[in-house]
């Protein structure tokens, strides 16, 4: 088999040249003897991987001292109550925008600790596309606005950051953290589970704004309350210490490739390829609204359903792996986060051709 490439929509592909550092590192980081994995998270050794990380995530996302970063256990899911527990504060009610399967767990979550205002949503519309911001329904005592840039399921993706006014924004951006450059300025919270474009699963970065910080109601659990977290530089206890390594590992690769500028360009032309292939063969189809469609994850279907065991057959007998659609939406679905090589993207399209040409 030649190489192979992950299409995964998480926990997704990583840097081949992370691995092999990653690898290389195993059992002796830089002389001490020690794996990272054995390494106290208190020890300077740690220290130094952990606030070289967050160094590095700063000068790639453009974060400045005016926001705290966080990296907890967890994946993005745990923030779906770590919110509202902690942003909340003495208001009972906040904004949620609706745009597929993400977000429905968010406000399901958020529902258990205040009043939920879905100010706009798209499910009438089968989450193919996003409604103008003209048309929200936002409240005006909102503690916050989240919403989901990146529905990493159904392929759809904002075009645009929301205008808030002085309403925080809050933005679960675990597909398409570092994915291209963002104004993170704009936004009161970020939080991005790692397993997409930063890592492998089991950490989740925050980055809050410092003025949202100390809000947490009373009933906050202390690993969940981000003063406690920020106050005790992500170490109150034990962290995933291994993920924060690899993290560290992907910003410092990131970083030698350009940074973000660099990265949106090429996601922008990977993408690209993939979405006029598929407009241009009458074998295949997504169904998002072309202006949201998602630059990390692209969902298709076949002429045929009844030809997708084949597919996915033949795809894994190429080494083009993890291309299954999640059950909720079926077909298929192809991850093309940061790590995904162009090549990967181009082997892709080769095999689909091929496959169209015969079963179509």
């Amino acid at each position: 088999m030649s190489r192979a490439y992950n299409f995964c929509a998480g926990p997704a592909t990583l840097p081949e040249s992370v691995l092999q550092q990653a690898r290389d590192e195993m059992l002796d980081w830089r002389g001490t003897g020690m794996s990272v994995m054995e390494m106290s998270h208190r020890s300077d050794e740690f220290v130094e991987i952990a606030e070289t990380a967050e160094n590095d995530l700063r000068e790639l996302a453009g974060i400045s001292d005016d926001y705290a970063v966080l990296f907890m256990q967890g994946g993005a899911s745990s923030q779906f109550s770590t919110i509202p527990l902690n942003l909340l504060g003495n208001k009972t009610s906040a904004d949620y925008v609706n745009t597929g399967i993400w977000s429905k767990k968010a406000i399901a979550e958020a529902s258990r600790y205040g009043t939920v205002n879905v100010a706009a949503s798209s499910e009438a519309d089968g989450f193919t596309t996003i409604p103008d911001q003209s048309r929200w329904e936002t409240s005006a005592d909102a503690a916050y606005l989240h919403y989901t840039p990146n529905e990493t399921i159904g392929g759809l993706e904002f075009d645009f950051v929301p205008d808030t006014g002085s309403v925080p924004l809050v933005a679960d951006l675990s597909s398409t953290m570092l994915s291209r450059p963002l104004d993170v300025s704009k936004f009161g919270l970020i939080y991005a589970g790692a397993q997409k474009n930063i890592g492998p699963s089991g950490l989740v970065v925050v980055i809050i704004r410092k003025d949202l910080l100390g809000k947490a109601r009373k009933e906050t659990p202390t690993m969940m309350n981000y003063q406690v977290i920020a106050d005790n530089d992500s170490m109150y206890n034990t962290p995933a210490t291994y993920s924060w390594y690899l993290a560290g590992l992907v910003f410092k690769w990131l970083k030698a490739r350009g940074g973000v500028q660099a990265m949106g360009e090429i996601n922008l032309r990977k993408a690209k390829k993939l979405y006029d292939f598929i407009d241009d063969n009458d074998f295949y189809a997504n169904p998002i609204d072309p202006r949201f469609r998602s630059w990390m994850n692209v969902p298709f279907t076949l002429g045929n359903d009844a030809l997708n065991g084949d597919f996915l057959k033949g795809a894994d007998a190429r080494g083009l792996l993890n291309l299954k659609g999640h059950r909720s939406v079926g077909g298929m679905r192809a991850s093309i986060y940061n790590a995904m090589p162009e090549a990967g993207v181009d082997a892709l399209i080769a095999y689909m051709a091929e496959f169209a040409k015969e079963r179509g």
